[in-house]
């Protein structure tokens, strides 16, 4: 497929550059702001426009995969309605926080592969 690059995937996953795969391509590691260039290669990584799209990805990924089993805990368990309010929030935020900088750096990374012109350095 077009979009499925396992280089490119072992990079985002580790938040590497997508030319070099040396450094880091977030400024902190709490942060989602990307670095202006890659120490390493001097690639122009500012000049990406992610958006929102990792977000949006997430939001559908995430709802298409927790809802289901929201809906079958309770059809065999059937806790309390706090129980639902505390594990859901949990889990929906445990994976959100642990997927978006890889997601985000995926974007990033196939924006590099499909525009090339379009980063300098």
């Amino acid at each position: 497929m077009i979009w499925l690059d396992t280089t490119l995937i072992c990079r985002a996953a580790g938040s590497l550059c997508p030319r070099c795969g040396q450094a880091k391509i977030y400024k902190s590691r709490f942060d989602l702001a990307v670095r202006e260039t890659c120490p390493s290669c001097g690639l122009a990584l500012a000049r990406n426009d992610s958006a929102d799209g990792p977000a949006v990805f997430l939001i559908f990924i995430l709802g298409a995969l927790l809802v289901p089993a929201a809906l079958l805990l309770e059809v065999l368990v059937q806790p309390p309605l706090w129980v639902h309010a505390v594990l859901w929030t949990a889990v929906a935020l445990f994976l959100v926080l642990g997927t978006l900088r890889p997601l985000k750096a995926y974007v990033i990374a196939l924006q590099f592969k499909h525009r090339p012109g379009d980063w300098g350095g």
